[in-house]
């Protein structure tokens, strides 16, 4: 029996494929990134093509260096940066425009006049999301208005709408299957989440023709076989779930109550909720966990937008450091007691604030400041961030006593223990921190029975080390006290 599984995780800035084994052992990994476009400012896109070509390499390259062949694979698993928008051609394939990326802002005008109209406690009821320019459904009519003829065509049945999980469903299928998960089908503020269902309703407000959109599987189901012609043998997809929530199946919290959060390009915190659509009182998402066998669990997120991207920011655009790596050591020096603020809104600000109109600031500049006190903030952004999450929701009412974490960032013991110490809660960092391709992984293997359980999956996570909180309560509270005033100070809401 093949006991091997491949997980794809699509990511913001870089394609990955990574070979696990029947214990959720990475036996190989292969990674590639690609351009990003920054058309105007608060636009962001992607170039479709560009994803398929980089995912099918790094696929390749991972079988490669596994020395594992296709035939050897017991299915595939994928997993994919959420709401970034793909419209193509049904008969060609060919995307009709570039993807528009989940950072992208270009809708905020018409989020603004579709709330002042008074239709977001349709869209909060039904989806359990706010209406943001963060959410595909205002990308795709974006798309039908501003490509020629594209709302025609659309309207034919002649184009198909995608988040990049189906996209490369499609690519990989040679356009046999046209599928979505649960889980990133709630995303699109499309699909009611309480009758698992696409919505009409909702499909009317933001005019988007039903005839565009994938049908809804669970996130262990039968996506259909590769073409043999890409990794040389045919390949069951038999698990796809979007990043957080495959990032919360790999984290194996499986009950109530249990959280993870993941620092990669942003950081998403989730709240399991179990079998109840818990509705946030504090502009937090009720979304899909996940769903298995037809029934769903149920999570409360808060989506930070920026999170590693400020420490590729501080590299890439000011050039502050060569290397992520580096900013510990910067942390180290400066300390935890740092009067500097980064506040990262490039794109806006996300939960709990929800402002697209929100720009980044560095505030609390001196004459002694330097790069290392700048790079410390960027660090503790993340975890500032984390905590305004976290106050959310306890003030929802659900318990958080620990969190999960995992991603790139995770990585960094410095940032560990700030944010434990800021959030004044435990932190575990798993034995595997690549918890989102796991998770897709887990997913493929329970429906090709490689896995028999979620119980079984749960026995494999480990922890490799638990951060406890050590700060003094005053400082936390001054701390977080200058941040809360550094984010009111970008704010225009």
């Amino acid at each position: 029996m093949s006991r091997y599984l491949l997980a794809i995780d699509q990511g913001t800035t870089s394609s990955r494929a990574i070979v696990f084994d029947a214990r959720g052992t990475q036996v190989a990994v292969a990674q590639q990134e690609f351009h990003q476009y920054f058309p105007r400012d608060g636009w962001v896109e992607h170039d479709a093509v560009e994803i398929w070509d980089s995912t099918l390499a790094v696929c390749r390259e991972a079988l490669d260096k596994a020395g594992v062949q296709a035939s050897a694979l017991a299915g595939i698993g994928i997993t994919n940066q959420r709401e970034t928008t793909v419209v193509w051609d049904r008969e060609t394939g060919e995307p009709i425009h570039h993807a528009i990326v989940w950072q992208d802002r270009r809708t905020a005008s018409l989020c603004t006049k579709l709330k002042s109209d008074g239709h977001e406690a349709l869209v909060v009821e039904r989806t359990g999301l706010l209406i943001d320019p963060y959410f595909s459904a205002t990308k795709v009519a974006w798309l039908l208005d501003n490509v020629e003829g594209a709302r025609k065509r659309a309207e034919a049945g002649e184009l198909a709408f995608g988040t990049v999980d189906t996209w490369l469903l499609w690519n990989l299928t040679n356009g046999q299957s046209h599928y979505t998960d649960a889980t990133n089908a709630s995303r699109t503020a499309l699909f009611n989440i309480h009758n698992q269902d696409w919505d009409d309703d909702l499909l009317a407000l933001f005019r988007v023709p039903r005839a565009l959109l994938p049908e809804v599987l669970d996130c262990a189901d039968e996506y259909g076989d590769t073409d043999a012609e890409w990794l040389g043998a045919p390949v069951k997809v038999a698990g796809i779930a979007g990043d957080q929530h495959a990032a919360l199946i790999g984290q194996a919290c499986f009950e109530p109550g249990m959280a993870k959060s993941t620092y990669g390009t942003g950081c998403f915190l989730m709240l399991n909720t179990g079998d109840e659509a818990l509705r946030s009182e504090n502009r937090l998402l009720t979304t899909m966990a996940y769903r298995l066998n037809g029934k769903p669990c149920y999570a409360i997120e808060g989506s930070i937008f920026v999170a590693g991207a400020a420490m590729q920011w501080l590299r890439d655009g000011l050039r502050l450091i060569t290397h992520a790596s580096e900013s510990a050591g910067h942390a180290e020096t400066v300390g935890v007691d740092n009067p500097v603020y980064l506040v990262p809104a490039f794109t806006g600000l996300g939960a709990p604030h929800w402002d697209p109109n929100a720009r980044g600031a560095i505030l609390g500049l001196t004459r002694d400041t330097g790069i290392a006190e700048i790079v410390t903030a960027g660090l503790q952004s993340v975890c500032y961030q984390t905590k305004d999450l976290v106050r959310a929701i306890r003030n929802d009412g659900a318990r958080l006593e620990s969190i999960r974490v995992d991603g790139g960032m995770a990585v960094n013991d410095w940032v560990m223990q700030f944010l434990c110490d800021i959030l004044n809660v435990t932190v575990d960092r798993p034995q595997v921190t690549e918890t989102t391709a796991l998770g897709a992984a887990y997913l493929a293997g329970l429906q090709t029975r490689v896995f028999e359980s979620l119980e079984q999956i749960s026995d494999l996570w480990e922890c490799e080390r638990q951060f406890r909180p050590d700060m003094k309560p005053a400082l936390r509270e001054s701390l977080y006290a200058g941040w809360l005033d550094a984010v009111e100070r970008v704010c225009n809401n």
